[in-house]
């Protein structure tokens, strides 16, 4: 017994590691999206990226889950998910087109928010006041930052607050899953439905790929999966509220790329806007921690796996 306590704190420190380093991942992939938008439409980005990134994360499936993982038992449910996070990526990086990095990243943390709605609204959870309060902060943050009726207002900031919303609807998409299936089966079959989806539409408007870009998809397909392989075990190796706070230093990595990239600059409204969400956002984890509820959902670019469900849930496949 004092020797698994004596571990859990190391246990905790790997996970927070590999969360820090999983979210400079996925930030680095956005960044590199970013970039390559500006000669390819973002569904050949997404397209190029999972073909490449299929591989590496089917190898990292049965490595970490074994050959099981590769089994699906409602293929069907792993399809829908993959148009959803097909479509959620596609708004997402058409967004980065004509906004800031961090804004754009800033908008999609409301996604927590969206499930909180989604979760008493259609699937009659139980939500206390003091969630709502958050809600109602996290939404307050959200028009502070895109100021509907300014003039600096754009449409296109809608986007990355719509993607929050489908990605919001791909986490909670996760119990259409079947309950034997481990977290490294839908990392493999979101990447593989992605892939397929994609690659029925993508030839209307297909571009050839420069050579000196290669090393750009390489890289974004290289990111990702590392991104969302190193957050996904930092939830098996830590609890929630322990690792799930550090998926906003995000926004960090965001604003910093944005910066040396693009000379992208935030202006105080952005900045103050992105704290209240930051900050309300936080406070839903540790409370719902408090609550005892294990099903607090933090993951989002991202997107991608989004599923932190409890030890139980992986059903001993590790």
């Amino acid at each position: 017994m004092n020797t698994a306590h004596a571990k859990a704190p190391r246990r905790h420190i790997t996970g927070l590691l590999l969360m820090m380093a999983g979210v400079a991942c996925l930030s680095a992939n956005d960044a590199i999206a970013k970039a390559l938008t500006s000669g390819y439409s973002p569904l050949q980005i997404l397209f190029l990226r999972n073909v490449i990134a299929l591989p590496f994360t089917v190898i990292i499936a049965v490595i970490m889950g074994g050959a099981s993982a590769l089994r699906s038992h409602r293929p069907v449910a792993h399809l829908l998910r993959g148009a959803l996070w097909v479509a959620a990526t596609m708004m997402f990086f058409t967004s980065v087109i004509h906004l800031a990095l961090a804004e754009a990243t800033a908008l999609i943390f409301v996604a927590p928010f969206f499930i909180t709605l989604i979760s008493a609204l259609f699937l009659g959870e139980e939500v206390e006041w003091r969630r709502w309060l958050a809600v109602l902060a996290g939404f307050f943050g959200v028009l502070v930052i895109i100021r509907p009726g300014g003039a600096t207002f754009q449409w296109i900031s809608l986007l990355p607050v719509a993607t929050a919303l489908v990605y919001a609807v791909l986490m909670l998409s996760a119990r259409w899953v079947d309950a034997r299936e481990s977290v490294w089966t839908l990392l493999v079959y979101l990447t593989g439905a992605g892939a397929l989806l994609s690659a029925l539409i993508v030839p209307l408007g297909w571009v050839p790929v420069r050579s000196g870009d290669l090393w750009l998809f390489a890289g974004i397909a290289t990111f990702g999966t590392a991104g969302m392989t190193m957050m996904t075990q930092a939830f098996r190796l830590a609890p929630a509220v322990v690792v799930a706070p550090l998926d906003y230093t995000g926004l960090l990595w965001a604003t910093l790329f944005g910066w040396l990239i693009w000379q992208e600059r935030l202006d105080m409204m952005t900045i103050v806007g992105a704290a209240i969400i930051v900050t309300s956002g936080v406070d839903t984890i540790l409370r719902e921690r408090r609550q005892g509820s294990g099903r607090t959902r933090i993951l989002m670019q991202k997107e991608d796996v989004a599923d932190d469900w409890e030890d139980e849930t992986d059903k001993g496949q590790m």
